[in-house]
């Protein structure tokens, strides 16, 4: 059963995703978004132990946060296309997936926190 969460910039104060599935076995995080088709808004995908993702395969663009074991936020990329690839991100533990244009509005960057609060999911 999939583990659900809401993801905050508490720096901020914002609303990241209302809805972000947490991957944390090898076969979710490798699977990924894989053979969606869209990342509906709020929603999201935390990915644990990938501090470097590539976007081979995908339909669509995502913005990725990339975080340390303590939530600091380290690197922010809006608007991946697919077929694109970030490489390891130094000091960074897991990345967070957005839907294409929602980091943005929320002000988040390098040095904020993120925290998770655990909900139900879809």
């Amino acid at each position: 059963m999939a583990e659900w969460a809401r993801v905050t910039n508490e720096t901020r104060g914002t609303l990241l995703a209302e809805q972000c599935r947490i991957a944390r076995s090898l076969r979710d995080r490798t699977v990924g978004l894989l053979g969606t088709s869209s990342l509906p808004p709020g929603h999201g995908l935390w990915i644990e132990r990938s501090p470097s993702i590539h976007m081979f395969f995908m339909r669509y663009a995502i913005d990725v946060v990339f975080v340390d074991d303590s939530g600091r936020v380290i690197r922010v990329v809006e608007r991946l296309r697919p077929w694109r690839i970030v490489a390891w991100v130094r000091g960074a533990r897991d990345c967070i997936e957005l839907p294409a244009g929602s980091v943005g509005p929320t002000g988040t960057v390098a040095g904020d926190i993120v925290a998770t609060r655990a909900v139900s999911g879809e």
